[in-house]
C-alpha cells in the first residue's frame, strides 16, 4: 500500500478549507483517509497562522514511507515538528486568539447627569487653574 500525504478540500465556493491527511495513493483527492494530520485555511489573513500540523504524526507517516505532495512538503518544512517558521506561527496564532475588544457603548445620559456635567464645565471655565505656569521664570 502506497501512502500519500495530501490536502483534502472542504469548505464552500470562494471559501476553501483543507485538511492535511494521510491517504492511499489511489484514493480520490476528497476520498477516504487513513488519518488527519492537520489543517490549512488559506482565508486567514496572517500567513503564519494558516497551518496547524501534528508534527509527531507527520514524522511517523514519513518514517513508514508516505510521500507528501508538493504543497504539503513545503508546509511540513515550514510548520512541521522541526520547521523553520515555528516561532512566527506561535506568535501569529497567539495574536489570532486574542479577543478583539470593542469599546463599550456610551450610557444614555439622564437630565440630572447632563446638568451636573454642564455645571462642572462652567465651574472649570469660571475659575482659573491654580497650577497654570506663570509668565515669569522662577530661579
Amino acid at each position: 500500500m502506497t501512502v500519500r500525504i495530501r490536502m483534502k478540500k472542504l469548505g464552500r465556493k470562494h471559501r476553501p478549507f483543507y485538511r492535511i491527511c494521510a491517504m492511499e495513493k489511489r484514493t480520490q483527492r476528497d476520498g477516504r483517509i487513513l488519518e488527519e494530520l492537520g489543517t490549512y485555511d488559506p482565508m486567514i489573513p496572517d500567513t503564519d497562522a494558516r497551518v496547524k500540523i501534528d508534527g509527531e504524526r507527520v514524522k511517523y507517516w514519513l518514517s513508514v514511507g508516505a510521500q507528501p505532495s508538493d504543497k504539503v512538503s513545503i508546509l511540513i518544512k515550514k510548520y512541521g515538528s522541526e520547521g523553520t517558521h515555528l516561532e512566527q506561527q506561535r506568535l501569529a496564532q497567539a495574536k489570532l486568539t486574542q479577543s478583539r475588544r470593542r469599546p463599550a457603548p456610551p450610557q444614555p445620559q439622564t437630565k440630572a447627569s447632563r446638568q451636573a456635567a454642564e455645571q462642572a464645565a462652567e465651574a472649570a471655565v469660571a475659575e482659573p487653574d491654580a497650577e497654570a505656569p506663570s509668565a515669569e521664570p522662577s530661579e
